[in-house]
């Protein structure tokens, strides 16, 4: 019987070192920090750039066989929150958005950008109601296939077939408020 809890353990062991090393990084985005004007949108009464930021990731469990990529915005007033983001598809050998990857120019060969809450696909930056300033979570995920999906799947249907596919996720997450 010891031996196998020690296996057991040994097992879990793995799967959770495994799981902490992967990790999501940005050089223009800080955890916890404040969007700046170049990630904001540019519309609603905000003045920004609407550029997306870059994101790195290292880590990926093994067996990854795409990446998908969402900015999700859980305080917006909508009783559901608000997708800004959602990216799929991204090959496996990739491991970076380069800042304005969202404007669709420069992707990763096979990566699928779908609508988000502002109707369309492509990166849609933050810009909440005056008052609170809002959390904004920018998550990688790791997936064992690709989406069988198109640019015109909600950010919905996307989180559905990705945590059907999940192998693993990391979050950065920061806010902003006006």
């Amino acid at each position: 019987m010891s031996k196998m809890i020690l296996f057991v353990v040994c097992i879990l062991g793995v799967s959770l070192a495994q799981a902490e090393t992967f990790k999501i990084t940005s050089s223009t985005l800080k955890p916890g920090g404040k969007i700046g004007l170049d990630h904001v949108f540019n519309s609603f009464g905000c003045s920004g750039k609407n550029t997306s930021p870059e994101l790195k990731w290292t880590g990926a469990p093994k067996g990854t066989k795409s990446f998908a990529v969402t900015v999700f915005d859980p305080d917006a007033p909508t009783g559901s929150g608000f997708w800004h983001w959602v990216i799929f598809n991204i090959p496996a050998d990739t491991n970076e958005l380069r800042e304005n990857a969202g404007a669709g120019t420069d992707l990763p060969k096979g990566a699928v950008q779908s609508r988000t809450d502002f109707g369309k696909p492509g990166y849609g930056g933050p810009c909440p109601p005056p008052g609170k300033p809002h959390h904004y979570v920018f998550t990688v995920y790791a997936l064992k296939d690709t989406l069988s999906l198109d640019q015109e799947a909600s950010g919905a249907m996307v989180g559905f077939n990705i945590h059907s596919n999940e192998l693993g996720s990391t979050k950065l997450t920061a806010t902003y408020g006006r």
